[in-house]
């Protein structure tokens, strides 16, 4: 990583006058990239309104992850933050994010990296870290995601919550983060709703999670085909599983994995074929789950009830965990393969001795 700040701070904030936006995308040829999904958002309006649903920042530092050509970067700074970090992984933006930097004197660091290879275990000074019981700490994470990355990045980020490492190392540190509409809706939905997904339990059992409010896609340069909301989070002082973030994991990805059927027939799929009725049957019975009801319908205390018996059953058989039903599959489709090619070489060779 390539870090790059200047020296000095003032007392008093407030942006010099600067080109817009747009005539920085100009003045230094920036196009969005589409196979790095990037679309511009030039309306300081809306920018504003995103860094207000991060709540107070005076004095706070903050993390934004694709600043691209700034338009966020300026209504953080106007916010009146105390250290602004800029990761960006996409070197064309970074002379733009500089003139910002010289602006702000003292206040922005700018990264040139991957924020999912990011080290954000030393993105901030340590006297800021809270006890994980206490208040948020004074740290707050915000982006326009790529939309490329946004899923990837979420569910990273919430096993850091659950392992408390990376950027909550410092405690339950906040998140003000934009989605495809369809995303968001999904990381918000209740159980019986129509995007209820392994993204809604994975981030409503770790965190609180808000959709704030929707951007038209139009709002965007180059316009998106889809609307974009805007998702708050803020880690919760007890998960609703208190269970590893792999079990959990596990657990709600095989329930999922067949969305319109019975949600018995996902929950198959944690065990061996071996014995896999049998545990079927103990592990709903024993967490009370209605084999019948459709993964989409599950409350979060069934899944709740199904990851620590499952937990039970995994303590009893040690190699349980670690069974993987697709990996049993593509071995059984294996086999069979070999087997058609042993029958195909043997009758070629009784014709052959014909």
């Amino acid at each position: 990583f390539c870090l790059m700040a200047v020296p000095g701070k003032v007392a008093a904030f407030r942006l010099p006058p600067l080109p817009t936006v747009g005539e920085i995308i100009k003045l230094f040829r920036l196009k969005a990239q589409k196979q790095l999904s990037q679309n511009f958002l030039l309306d300081l309006r809306l920018t504003d309104k995103i860094v207000r649903q991060a709540g107070e920042l005076k004095n706070a530092h903050v993390c934004e992850v694709g600043p691209g050509p700034g338009g966020i970067t300026r209504s953080v700074l106007s916010a009146g933050v105390e250290q602004l970090l800029l990761i960006e992984k996409d070197a064309r933006f970074i002379p733009g994010l500089q003139m910002l930097s010289e602006a702000a004197p003292g206040k922005v660091r700018i990264a040139h990296g991957d924020i999912l290879t990011y080290k954000m275990e030393n993105a901030f000074p340590k006297h800021l870290k809270k006890n994980w019981e206490d208040e948020p700490p004074d740290i707050h994470i915000i982006g326009n995601l790529p939309f490329s990355v946004s899923t990837p990045l979420i569910i990273k980020w919430l096993e850091n919550v659950s392992k408390k490492d990376g950027p909550f190392i410092y405690g339950r540190t906040q998140m003000t983060l934009t989605f495809q509409k369809e995303v968001a809706e999904r990381l918000t939905a209740n159980p019986g709703g129509k995007q209820r997904s392994r993204l809604s339990i994975m981030s409503q059992h770790l965190c609180t999670v808000e959709n704030c409010f929707v951007i038209p896609g139009q709002a965007f340069v180059p316009k998106p085909k889809v609307d974009v909301a805007v998702v708050h989070f803020t880690p919760l002082v007890q998960p609703k599983i208190q269970q590893p973030f792999e079990l959990v994991e596990k657990v709600v990805q095989s329930v999922f994995q067949f969305r319109r059927k019975y949600c018995f027939r996902g929950i198959e799929t944690l065990f061996p074929e071996s014995g896999r009725l049998k545990r079927t049957e103990q592990l709903m019975m024993t967490a009370n789950v209605d084999p019948t009801l459709r993964p989409f319908q599950l409350s979060m205390s069934h899944f709740r009830n199904l990851c620590n018996t499952y937990r039970k059953m995994c303590d009893d058989d040690p190699g349980l965990f670690v069974y993987n039903y697709r990996e049993e599959l593509r071995q059984k489709k294996m086999m069979r393969n070999l087997q058609k090619s042993t029958s195909q070489h043997n009758q070629i060779e009784e014709e052959d001795q014909l």
